[in-house]
């Protein structure tokens, strides 16, 4: 072993490939578990689209969470993987009719529904098939989060959701509609958030659309608050884990509840992003004018968030005790955004050496392309290393 990594186990498989520390996932789990049963009513949904490994989902079933998903394919993943059909909520800008279908075949606990033409395909859809879909509508509360501009959900010029002002409209409108029963509201407002005054701001604002609902005498049964909690990503070793107390307090000690309501969440990157890590072999060592290179076999196929949000993983060589020096760290792909890091310090790397992207859990192996038609990443577990 070298520090966590089972090393010479590691050595032996092909790489590039994900790698899930099946007991760190278990912990984080339990601290889910601890940090949100001390609160009365909270209810906590594992965002499908950080990872769909089938292996991770069914640890995470195991664990008592519930789904969130954004497709069918998702939804599909989650009743395969044993999550119990009542809780799962299905989110999505544009949810297609076969999905739509296939969520009212399983009677899934809640449609989070993004505009009145939403709302009413919903409705023919499910009074052809006899049934009622619950719904719960996703607000756009117009609240900025302090993360990527590209992972901002929550502002009135992003696509996702219905705008405040109108919510009394769309109401009225789901109470005229036969097949639709109304039980709660739903808002997300970005992603990476380690800022708690964000969540807070999403507190303050809820509470006033509370009031102002109760004034017009509309109860609602259901809060949903989506995810949004980040990790630490330069220190994952330090702090292996999100900060699941801080952001459960927050909700409890400024959101005001009524009697009977549950409050759900939505997480994703904090339940999976510390687990994973993307190992990759280097190929060649190249030096240039100022700057040497390290080539790796990897590439934005395998992980491309810090191509397309210029994200930070934390790189190390796990094959290596030499002192440290600079490199650029990037990949095979003929594309010049295929850079994992700049500048970045590591033991002193050779062609054949391991090298370890951390904190690769979420949006990692669940983006993975095919682009340079180049093979799909495998993921394995701990468990089975």
């Amino acid at each position: 072993m070298k520090g966590k990594f089972p090393v010479d186990r590691l050595q032996s498989i092909r790489t590039p490939f994900y790698y899930y520390d099946t007991q760190l996932l278990r912990q984080t789990l339990q601290s889910i578990n601890a940090e949100a049963g001390r609160h009365e009513g909270f209810c906590v949904h594992y965002a499908i689209k950080a990872n769909a490994n089938a292996k991770l989902l069914r640890i995470i079933r195991e664990a008592g969470l519930g789904a969130d998903c954004v497709s069918g394919g998702e939804i599909e993943a989650a009743i395969a993987a044993g999550f119990p059909k009542n809780k799962i909520v299905f989110a999505g800008v544009g949810k297609s009719d076969w999905e739509i279908n296939l969520a009212l075949d399983n009677d899934i606990f809640c449609f989070n529904v993004e505009s009145i033409p939403e709302l009413e395909v919903i409705n023919q859809l499910a009074q052809q098939k006899g049934k009622t879909a619950r719904v719960a509508f996703r607000l756009n509360p117009d609240v900025g989060a302090h993360t990527h501009a590209n992972i901002t959900t929550g502002l009135a010029e992003n696509k996702f959701g219905i705008a405040m002002g109108d919510l009394e409209t769309v109401v009225e409108k789901a109470k005229g509609l036969e097949n639709v029963t109304f039980v709660g509201l739903h808002f997300h407002i970005g992603s990476q958030i380690l800022d708690m005054g964000d969540f807070q701001a999403l507190c303050n604002r809820i509470n006033d659309l509370q009031d102002k609902l109760e004034r017009l005498h509309i109860s609602v049964e259901h809060i949903n608050v989506g995810g949004g909690l980040g990790i630490d990503y330069e220190h994952p070793n330090r702090v292996p884990m999100a900060n699941f107390k801080a952001y459960f307090d927050t909700y409890a000690k400024h959101l005001r509840l009524r009697p009977g309501q549950t409050l759900h969440f939505e997480l994703g990157r904090a339940v999976v992003a510390p687990c994973g890590t993307l190992f990759t072999r280097t190929l060649y060592i190249k030096k240039g004018a100022t700057k040497q290179f390290a080539i790796v076999d990897a590439g934005f196929t395998d992980l491309i968030r810090p191509a397309l949000y210029q994200a930070y993983h934390k790189i190390e060589n796990i094959s290596s005790d030499e002192p440290q020096q600079d490199y650029d760290v990037v990949g095979p792909i003929c594309e010049s955004t295929d850079v994992f890091a700049k500048q970045t310090t590591l033991n002193a790397t050779k062609r054949g050496d391991l090298l370890a992207i951390r904190s690769a859990g979420a949006y990692g192996e669940i983006m993975a392309s095919q682009y340079n038609c180049r093979q799909l990443p495998k993921g394995y577990t701990s468990e089975e290393l």
